[in-house]
């Protein structure tokens, strides 16, 4: 390992002792709704068209109240997701009232149901960021989000976020998985075309519905192949990283991305779903232990002060395996979100995969 990326990793692993001493909110995730218009063969919340046991707008807002009396909401992005947020009616009556009482938010959707009012709308209640799932070309696209025009509507969402000039990153999403890696060239000129701020390119997780299409889950070709993809068009200067996920080792670590991994869950991130549950990273399996109170009964404060045991501590601790890794002070057992809480294992471990 390159001496400087190892004195970097030793820093965080010091830092991340005391994070887990002393954790710090930076992102509340707020699921307004498990309601979806596509139908993705990848959703880690297994979306549906039902409606369900959802928070009301009321409920909303009194979150918004309490969050923002008992934290210094300056430092904390509210960001906004589902399901698809904006097939919520009182979309904009909960944003709006977040942007009053001066949150800073951003919203992760499939921009189907963007058109210039829309946009505009989103500008008018505050939204900052916002990132865009696009998962191959047109048909590709469709066909794994289960929306024939899907493509379509989404880039004209896209553009439509653009024109607008009122956001600070228009970001793209882009979920590779064995099939679609092979169209990784193409989109880049597609995405190089238009004005987005950044493109963000993550590898299919064996969470939600994906777990019932093992076929499609990357290969040790795939990931290099997309590793390596990424670093040569950030040595270029194109505004393209990985995401959060996983430990990448020497090779990759600080290379695809802007710095080094660490699982953000319960430590830097908290969520509120659509029914009132607290949690930490929304792509973390729905399971009694991951689960950590509800803000029917609980105040968030409360919560995310007292709880968050299982996500305050090295998942090496459960596992000998990991414990015993040369990469464990770096690792930690890796995600949250991919871990498996009954076998107490990691389902991806790049140390297997890359090096």
């Amino acid at each position: 390992m390159i001496p400087l990326k190892e004195k970097h990793l030793n820093q965080l692993a010091d830092y991340t002792e005391k994070l887990y001493r002393e954790p710090q909110l930076r992102h509340l995730f707020l699921e307004l709704t498990l309601q979806c218009n596509e139908n993705c063969f990848h959703c880690g919340s297994r979306c549906t068209a039902e409606k369900g046991d959802e928070l009301s707008a009321d409920e909303f807002k009194r979150i918004i109240d309490e969050v923002s009396e008992d934290f210094d909401i300056s430092k904390i992005q509210l960001c906004i997701t589902g399901g698809e947020p904006l097939l919520r009616r009182d979309f904009f009556e909960i944003m709006s009232y977040a942007h009053d009482r001066g949150f800073h938010w951003g919203m992760t959707t499939n921009a189907t149901l963007i058109d210039q009012s829309v946009a505009h709308r989103l500008a008018e209640c505050g939204m900052s960021t916002v990132s865009v799932s696009i998962d191959g070309l047109r048909d590709t696209h469709d066909r794994l989000r289960g929306m024939k025009g899907g493509y379509d509507r989404a880039m004209r969402g896209i553009q439509y976020l653009i024109d607008e000039k009122a956001f600070q990153n228009v970001q793209v999403t882009t979920v590779i998985n064995h099939q679609n890696i092979s169209e990784l060239d193409e989109l880049f000129e597609i995405m190089d075309g238009i004005d987005i701020d950044s493109w963000r390119v993550i590898h299919l997780e064996p969470i939600g519905r994906a777990l019932e299409r093992p076929e499609l889950m990357c290969t040790r070709e795939d990931y290099i192949r997309l590793f390596e993809f990424i670093r040569i068009k950030r040595r270029e200067g194109y505004p393209l990283e990985f995401g959060c996920s996983h430990y990448l080792g020497g090779e990759y670590e600080a290379e695809v991305r802007d710095w080094y991994w660490l699982c953000n869950a319960g430590v830097y991130t908290a969520s509120i779903m659509s029914n009132g549950d607290i949690g930490a990273c929304l792509d973390i399996e729905r399971r009694p232990e991951t689960i950590q109170g509800n803000i029917r009964r609980d105040r968030f404060r409360d919560v995310w002060e007292n709880r968050f045991e299982l996500f305050r501590h090295d998942l090496s601790d459960l596992n000998e395996t990991c414990r015993s890794c040369e990469h464990q002070k770096f690792c930690r057992g890796d995600a949250h979100h991919s871990w498996d809480y009954d076998r107490n294992e990691p389902m991806v471990c790049m140390r297997n995969i890359l090096f």
